[in-house]
């Protein structure tokens, strides 16, 4: 058996060597007709609490595939403490932001509706779906907790203040991220990015009351939402977050 499966998949059931798993159908369905995979064949099984585990194809017919667990590749990891707040954009948009999101190594997704936010409701099933898929392309260990949205009022409400909360300010009202990043590290820390049209003014003069906000910029142009997400999400990885940790082999 390969020791290097070129499938992984997020699988919420325990991890162990023995068990065997009836898989769920879209997972059954992408080993099966997508990968053309049948008995004997390696897969990855992976998630937060088991770790990441080696795994063969035990059957594979039209009504149930079975994989069965052998041993484990990777031990459980603790993962990083960075959430992402964002106010809902357009679809395709907000799909891309959620799987870069997760490859960039963000742990809690928290939709916000704000006053220019145009999105229609959001659908979590699909964005968890996208997030499991980029978990699984990138070989973390975990899947970012995507939350409910709330109207950013709610959310400011009950923040633990402990939590540093960074807003992407298009205004050029802010610090540099760079330098607020580094002033405060290491802290647990949080990234908000607003909607199409930034927040509005009395959002902003809102923040200012709080004491664990920072009003941060992202240079000298204005950036799409989903743009600015990303790039702020990467200057905190390369400065506070994870990207000090090597890749796991």
């Amino acid at each position: 058996m390969s020791e290097h499966p070129k499938s992984r998949l997020y699988l919420s059931q325990l991890l162990t060597e023995g068990v065997t798993i009836d898989l769920a159908p879209g997972q059954a369905h992408r080993l099966r007709v997508v990968l053309r995979l049948g008995p004997g064949a390696p897969v990855a099984g992976f998630n937060t609490r088991d770790g990441e585990w080696l795994c063969r194809i035990d059957e594979a017919g039209r009504n149930r595939t079975l994989l069965i667990v052998g041993r484990r590749l990777r031990p459980p990891e603790v993962d990083g403490d960075l959430w992402l707040l964002f106010a809902p954009i357009k679809r395709a948009r907000l799909d891309w932001l959620v799987e870069k999101a997760t490859e960039l190594g963000v742990t809690e997704l928290l939709p916000i509706w704000t006053r220019h936010t145009q999105a229609e409701r959001l659908n979590l099933d699909r964005l968890h779906a996208h997030a499991v898929a980029a978990a699984e392309q990138c070989e973390r260990l975990s899947v970012p907790k995507l939350h409910a949205s709330q109207p950013l009022e709610a959310v400011l409400a009950g923040w633990r203040h402990e939590r540093r909360l960074f807003v992407c300010d298009e205004t050029g009202a802010g610090v540099a991220i760079a330098d607020a990043v580094a002033q405060f590290n290491p802290t647990p820390s949080a990234l908000l990015i607003g909607p199409e049209g930034g927040l509005a003014k009395s959002e902003l003069d809102s923040l200012r009351e709080f004491t664990f906000v920072t009003r941060v910029g992202l240079g000298p142009r204005v950036l799409r939402a989903d743009t600015a997400a990303l790039a702020a999400l990467s200057v905190f990885q390369a400065i506070s977050g994870d990207w000090h940790r090597p890749r796991s082999l």
